[in-house]
């Protein structure tokens, strides 16, 4: 395929007041054109009296994980069905004139980036992460920080030929893992660092990019900021992470990855594709700059047997059941095992399945559908599969093809810049992938 062309001419008539799209690209920077080989472009419309719509391409994207690289090598990726793919991660440290790689990403980030651009992708590095967002707060916090960072990021974007960075902090002025340095004046200072780096020769062309949590940056008050229209406009996008919104922290077995809640009871609406798009296109950022983050994973929870089924049925699950919070059961062969984490705290059994590791456990048929005897529900708000192991007494909660078909639709139908997939090495045959990106508009069938 050279080019797929798509005319989002039905986005939603508030994409942005009239002008505020056209600013927001002001600064130089323009979008990738390294990969024609797959191609969705839109036509942006700013307002009702533009008369000149700004045409961008959409994203395929998925991040590339480093440690996953003896079971999912980069001749597995399907290069052909992306735009961008993303490298993690980069690591910050407390020298904010470095940024940390370990031996394995030294010796697999060329590798990454070679095969990329040899396959026209956009290679791009996430800095941070859950256990690397560490030192983010204190290498923007003050003026001569930010002057180091800077150079840090333009130094290993020039030495490894990279088109793009990810911003991966977790979270501005809100802990994540626990020990992160953090001040309220995060957001402020992620926005100056920002604009300091697009003013460099090198930054002014890279791609950058944000994973963020699905409500805006918090503010200094710590709620979440209403208005980010200036990280449109030194941002190329944003992925709003829809992911890990029910877990093990969670009150009752719920969607790892809901595309909507607003019809769920208001005791289960806890965050979804719907109201965090809601919240950052609110805040100011237009819906062509946000992609879709989805997962190729479930969450896993102990249920009883009596819980789990509905109205003692043995093939129907009962929606939101309770669960055993003190069982922490076992996921895949990738799942997180139980040890002490970068703050020195014990972090218990992760209970992580991939797609694929659903189908290796003989929970789902090869081509992703529900294997015979199986105890399942698909939920038609949240549009999230559940299955049950009754040996086992764990439910799992997660995404099958039918659910990233209508995440598809939701970016096409909303106008969204596209998706970005944690992580690519869960798929299996590439059924997610394939559903997400038809769905989304893109035609796959002349691709290779």
């Amino acid at each position: 395929m050279r080019s797929f062309i798509f005319s989002a001419l039905s986005l939603f008539s508030s994409v942005l007041a009239s002008g505020s799209f056209e600013s927001s690209w002001g600064s130089g920077h323009s979008f990738d054109s390294r990969h024609s080989h797959i191609a969705r472009q839109i036509d942006v419309v700013a307002g009702a009296n533009v008369t000149n719509a700004t045409e961008v391409e959409m994203v395929a994207s998925a991040w590339y994980t480093g440690w996953h690289a003896t079971d999912f090598p980069l001749s597995n990726v399907s290069w052909y069905k992306y735009t961008h793919l993303t490298y993690a991660f980069g690591i910050t440290v407390d020298d904010p004139s470095t940024i940390s790689l370990n031996d394995s990403d030294v010796e697999l980030l060329p590798q990454f980036v070679s095969q990329a651009h040899e396959n026209d992708v956009t290679a791009s590095l996430s800095i941070g992460g859950w256990t690397g967002s560490r030192f983010y707060s204190t290498n923007v916090g003050s003026a001569e920080n930010r002057t180091l960072f800077v150079k840090a990021v333009t130094d290993l974007a020039d030495k490894y030929s990279l088109d793009g960075i990810d911003f991966d902090w977790e979270y501005p002025a809100n802990q994540g893992i626990g020990c992160n340095a953090i001040s309220t004046n995060d957001t402020a200072n992620f926005l100056a660092f920002l604009q300091e780096l697009r003013s460099t020769s090198t930054g002014s062309k890279l791609i950058l990019t944000a994973a963020t949590a699905i409500k805006p940056f918090f503010n200094t008050t710590g709620s979440p900021s209403s208005d980010v229209s200036a990280f449109a406009k030194v941002l190329d996008y944003v992925e709003v992470m829809n992911y890990d919104i029910w877990g093990s922290w969670s009150t009752a077995v719920g969607p790892n990855s809901p595309l909507n809640d607003t019809c769920a009871p208001p005791a289960d609406q806890q965050g979804s594709a719907v109201s965090a798009v809601a919240a950052w296109h609110a805040a100011g950022m237009p819906f062509a700059q946000i992609a879709l983050g989805v997962a190729s994973y479930g969450h896993s929870f102990a249920v009883n047997t009596t819980f789990a089924l509905a109205n003692g049925s043995t093939t129907e699950l009962a929606a939101y059941p309770s669960f055993n919070s003190s069982a922490f059961p076992v996921g895949d062969a990738w799942d997180d095992a139980p040890s002490v984490d970068v703050c020195g705290v014990f972090e218990n059994q992760g209970g992580l399945w991939d797609f694929w590791g659903l189908i290796d456990a003989g929970l789902l048929n090869s081509n992703g559908s529900v294997a015979a005897g199986v105890p399942s529900r698909f939920d038609e708000c949240s549009k999230t599969n559940y299955v049950y192991n009754t040996t086992t007494q764990v439910m799992i909660s997660y995404d099958d093809a039918g659910a990233f078909a209508a995440k598809g639709a939701f970016i096409k139908d909303t106008g969204l810049r596209g998706f970005a997939m944690w992580e690519a090495g869960g798929d299996s045959s590439d059924i997610l992938l394939d559903a997400i990106l038809e769905a989304s508009g893109f035609d796959i069938d002349d691709c290779e």
